[in-house]
């Protein structure tokens, strides 16, 4: 599908604000409000845009720890054996296999240190890893999430 510039404008005002009206967009692009809705719903059908979602302070919920965890495995797991490894535990916020070493990297979010050991250890005994990694993240940006400069 070919986008124009408008096209990702609206995409950029949405990303910015999911919650934006219509009417607000069509200004800022210099559309009518039902050009807009067009626009959208096209966006929509040929899934370009595949929702909308809420940004949580997770900290604020008493989870505010995020890791990465490597994970290697035996030569012979298949791709879908790597990612159920971990996707049972509510911890894991996504699963990215990989080419190479690691074979896997997972994303965690967790209550605490204590609560990060206890997953990592769930981890190791499943019998096909055969080594992990784990970096403890101290900050993040995010192209989709534009973080409060510092003060």
């Amino acid at each position: 599908m070919e986008l124009d510039g408008t096209d990702h404008e609206i995409l950029a005002l949405l990303r910015e604000d999911a919650r934006r009206t219509l009417s607000d967009i069509a200004s800022r692009v210099s559309l009518s409000v039902a050009a807009v809705k067009r626009r959208i719903d096209r966006l929509q059908e040929t899934g370009v845009i595949l929702g909308y979602t809420v940004q949580v302070d997770h900290a604020k919920l008493g989870w505010g720890i995020e890791a990465f965890t490597e994970l290697r495995f035996s030569g012979t797991t298949n791709v879908a054996e790597i990612v159920q490894t971990t996707t049972a535990m509510p911890e894991t916020q996504a699963v990215f296999t990989i080419a190479g070493d690691p074979d896997a990297l997972v994303w965690l979010r967790v209550r605490d240190l204590a609560h990060l050991q206890d997953r990592i250890d769930e981890i190791r005994r499943s019998h096909r890893v055969t080594g992990t990694k784990t970096l403890i993240v101290l900050d993040a940006w995010s192209r989709e999430r534009q973080w409060p400069s510092a003060p």
